[in-house]
């Protein structure tokens, strides 16, 4: 336990920034999820609907330093080539 009131407050800080990362991870999993959902049903149209709300949801999750922007890349990646492999 903190023992010190800095190392208190400093405590009370991530606790607050922790549930706001993980809000925005969550955020940002559910998007690729609806991605691959689509993907998976096989409807290329709404696929692609799909990818451009989850670049933007993923985009801003990197952007807030909670997403690595490389790993936020790799994601957008994957999944457009998933949609581009569709028939």
């Amino acid at each position: 336990m903190a023992n010190t009131k800095s190392a208190r407050k400093r405590a009370r800080q991530a606790l607050e920034r922790r549930g706001r990362n993980m809000s925005l991870r969550t955020a940002a999993r559910s998007a690729i999820k609806g991605v691959k959902k689509a993907i998976a049903s096989g409807d290329k149209a709404a696929a692609s609907a799909a990818l451009a709300r989850s670049q933007s949801m993923v985009d801003r999750v990197a952007a807030k330093g909670v997403l690595h922007p490389n790993a936020a890349a790799r994601h957008k990646r994957r999944l457009a080539h998933a949609i581009k492999a569709m028939h």
